[in-house]
């Protein structure tokens, strides 16, 4: 019987992490060996869970992500079992791994999932919130229900989607780039975007092809770990649905942003005090500007680098992530990547044997199809734990593997601003050099498209708004269709570009 085995048998498949990288991983795994016991080791008595996927097109897809505890999955795949635990160490000579609790268990393939974490601009500051999975977005609402100004740092997709969801609360952000959401989009993209930030939210929002995660009825099992110092799974798509983002005041949006600048310093209330410095009221608009000095006492203040000081009750931390490699690191030479994360290859496999790595822990080390490139993304997270399932069981079984086609091009669907935004290939010319031209359509409060086209290829596209050209698109990337002599016809709003290229 299993349970009288001693803890050093032979080894079993092993997973490391219950978010999408980690979860989609051990399923597959259980998908191709069912009668083989997979090991899913989560730090998080809830994991992630992919439902409703849907293959939009040949790259494109969208799935909803749901928070579930993991005796689902366990029901799902009884050869799952689920072990609640952080990983103390890794022994890659001895082929195993230990837990938090000390126990040993020893693998044949191991899949490293253990994502990221969140960079905070300041460790340890009671005030400065970082917002990456469940239990800190729940935080954040709580803290903000109290809230008349708060300050959010970054320009990612988390930053983003927060400045336009907050109602009722001040919101001064700084980012050290030109314009918002420098990952996502240029310029362009981000002056059509913040007009849309500055307006009322009126409209309705655009129906949901992906759920969210709710706020209400988790299970008391999942408050276990909380505050225990271990990192939940980072959120997935629509996370700040069912969450009420709403400070103390009646009004719906009031946003600063303030540009090209970082944070240079935090002061507490009273360090402020001390200090003698004064701190700037809200901007309000241009025409009134008179009064210079905030009255106002706030907990805490932050001094920018444009020499701006400006008090708030809290700080967002929104400075993108770092992989979580720290538990595995110590006596295993990995071979590492700039950004940190355990470097892989086009098999999903580390410098070490039999251990493989997915999601936002790992750094893509392949020469890259010439129109992808790796963001730590969800979609990429789902891709890259189903495709290191593919090969730790193709390497099992002795048997070769083709790349997966998701790495062919760079495909990525979200929201921001209630706009339904793709991004394909190389959408802000990431690596192209000079020699690449953009051309634009944009109707302002609708639609903004952007081709990079380069020696009269499609590189890449953002697509803003319901512009049913993705599938186009991706085609005419894919298959490196020369355009030349369409030339800025191509963008003809009374050309059906489908008709045209079918």
């Amino acid at each position: 019987m299993e349970a009288a085995r001693p803890i050093s048998t032979a080894g079993k498949f092993v997973v490391v992490g219950g978010g999408i990288a980690g979860v989609t991983c051990a399923e597959q795994l259980a998908i191709q060996f069912p009668s083989e016991d997979i090991l899913l080791v989560t730090a998080s008595p809830v994991i992630k869970a992919v439902t409703n996927f849907k293959q939009v097109s040949k790259v494109l897809e969208e799935f909803d992500v749901e928070e579930q505890p993991k005796t689902m999955l366990e029901n799902r795949f009884p050869n799952i079992k689920i072990i609640e635990s952080g990983v103390k160490e890794l022994k890659s000579k001895e082929h195993c791994i230990v837990t938090g609790d000390g126990s040993q268990h020893v693998y044949k393939k191991l899949c490293l999932c253990a994502g990221a974490k969140p960079k905070l601009i300041c460790e340890g500051n009671p005030y400065v919130l970082g917002i990456r999975d469940t239990d800190s977005a729940q935080e954040f609402q709580k803290q903000l229900t109290k809230a008349k100004r708060i300050m959010i740092i970054g320009n990612g997709g988390i930053a983003l989607e927060l400045v336009y969801e907050i109602e009722g609360c001040e919101v001064i952000w700084a980012i050290k780039d030109k314009a918002i959401g420098n990952t996502f989009f240029d310029a362009g993209a981000a002056e059509f975007l913040t007009s849309k930030l500055t307006a009322e939210k009126a409209e309705g929002r655009i129906a949901h092809k992906r759920t969210r995660y709710t706020t209400e009825g988790r299970k008391k099992e999942t408050q276990t770990t909380a505050g225990a110092g271990n990192m939940g799974s980072a959120l997935g798509p629509d996370w700040h649905e069912g969450l009420n983002l709403k400070g103390t005041k009646e009004f719906s949006h009031k946003i600063h942003i303030e540009t090209m600048c970082e944070v240079k310093k935090i002061f507490l209330q009273e360090e402020f005090r001390i200090s003698k410095k004064k701190s700037l009221p809200f901007p309000r608009d241009h025409s009134n500007q008179s009064v210079t000095t905030d009255n106002e006492v706030w907990p805490v203040y932050v001094e920018l680098t444009n020499e701006k000081i400006y008090g708030c009750d809290f700080i967002v931390s929104a400075t993108g992530v770092t992989p979580n490699t720290e538990p595995f690191l110590c006596g295993n030479n990995f071979a590492l990547g700039e950004d940190g994360g355990l470097k892989v290859d086009a098999y999903m496999h580390t410098s070490l044997s039999d251990v493989y790595a997915a999601g936002d822990i790992c750094a893509a080390s392949w020469r890259p199809s010439p129109v992808w490139q790796q963001m730590r993304l969800w979609t990429q997270a789902r891709q890259m734990g189903w495709y290191a399932a593919k090969c730790m069981a193709a390497a099992n079984l002795g048997e070769s593997i083709d790349m997966d086609f998701s790495f062919e091009l760079f495909a990525h669907v979200t929201k921001f601003f209630n706009y339904k935004v793709v991004l394909l290939g190389k959408y802000n010319a990431q690596g192209l050099g000079s020699d690449h031209e953009l051309m634009l359509r944009c109707t302002k409060g609708h639609e903004y498209i952007k081709v990079v086209m380069q020696h009269g290829r499609m590189m890449g596209a953002v697509l803003i708004g319901e512009t049913d050209l993705e599938e186009t698109f991706e085609n005419l990337i894919l298959n490196q269709t020369d355009l030349s002599s369409y030339g800025e016809d191509l963008l003809d709003p009374n050309i059906d570009l489908e008709d045209y290229f079918d």
